[in-house]
């Protein structure tokens, strides 16, 4: 394994009878990086994260996390690792306080070390205030801040998050990221699956955007959007199949393709620049420009280049 690498996968596959749900897949996540899998729902991103976490048996592949073999020592992968699962899993009787304080005895820590990280970690997620409250009685941003408190009790290598912010308003989502961006700046390394394209390109150091079961591409939020090319234009005119023709030959152009009504141009170059010479073009070719649109490459165009089509579709 290699010693700047906490997650080594190779060929990594998980079938559900007939279903492959993760096809041949290899990747290695960094010691201190937060790493995403993006991609939609049933893409297979629950399954590898299940598998690593070592609630699902390793059927094809190998997998190291933290120099552990998953399938020789999956206790030692165990107590490396914190978790905080895509639904609430907290005991609705029992109050904030309790809640970390059950979780570290599980672990058998010391009293005076575990009274030190409980409120070490009550401040981090700003629930001190909330120490006596039944877990019931919480909003649903403060279950996810104390699942996250949960997970970090033990001081883990890796913390695994499975779409930790679904169903959280945008507000309290993006609290949520400045809690995970402390966890991870303290060392901490973060393997996060989500389907969120910006919460995925804000967080992230490196993403592999996963769909069918396979990684498609792994980088960084810049290097998969500069992967596209300057910039985006999506472009509607009287005649979409006349104008990809005479498109593709403008040498400051990447890539033009079809996508439902419009034409989508990737540009070498800036494409503000680029833009007027296509207009012009157009009209001499008697083309009538119905709708232009200019814009810089974001995740949600990465995913459209790589997968041909919408995330959410």
């Amino acid at each position: 394994m290699n010693p700047e690498n906490i997650i080594e996968v190779k060929n990594l596959s998980h079938s559900y009878g007939d279903f492959r749900a993760v096809d041949n897949i290899s990747f290695n996540v960094k010691k201190g990086e937060f790493f995403s899998f993006l991609g939609p729902n049933g893409a297979g991103k629950s399954t590898a994260i299940n598998i690593l976490i070592t609630l699902l048996n390793l059927q094809q592949g190998s997998v190291f996390i933290a120099g552990h073999s998953l399938n020789e020592n999956p206790k030692k992968v165990r107590n490396s690792i914190g978790i905080v699962f895509q639904e609430i899993t907290l005991d609705r009787d029992m109050t904030v306080y309790e809640t970390l304080e059950f979780h570290a005895r599980l672990y058998s820590m010391p009293k005076e070390e575990r009274e030190k990280r409980i409120e070490y970690l009550l401040n981090l997620v700003e629930l001190s205030e909330k120490r006596d409250d039944l877990t019931k009685n919480l909003s649903g941003g403060m279950k996810r801040r104390l699942e996250i408190a949960r997970g970090l009790i033990t001081k883990p290598m890796i913390l695994f998050l499975d779409e930790p912010t679904i169903g959280l308003d945008p507000q309290t989502r993006m609290k949520t990221w400045d809690y995970l961006r402390e966890v991870n700046k303290s060392g901490t390394t973060i393997f996060l699956t989500t389907h969120y394209m910006d919460e995925a390109d804000s967080l992230s150091d490196r993403i592999s955007i996963i769909d069918n079961g396979k990684i498609i591409t792994t980088g960084t939020p810049e290097e998969l959007k500069n992967s596209l090319g300057k910039d985006i234009i999506y472009l509607e005119t009287s005649d979409d199949n006349k104008a990809l023709k005479i498109l593709r030959d403008n040498p400051e152009i990447q890539d033009a393709v079809k996508k439902d009504s419009h034409i989508l141009i990737i540009t070498k170059s800036d494409g503000a620049k680029i833009l007027p010479q296509i207009m012009h073009t157009l009209e001499k070719n008697s083309l009538k420009t119905i709708s232009v649109n200019l814009k810089k490459p974001s995740m949600d165009d990465v995913f459209l280049h790589y997968t041909g089509r919408a995330l959410r579709e």
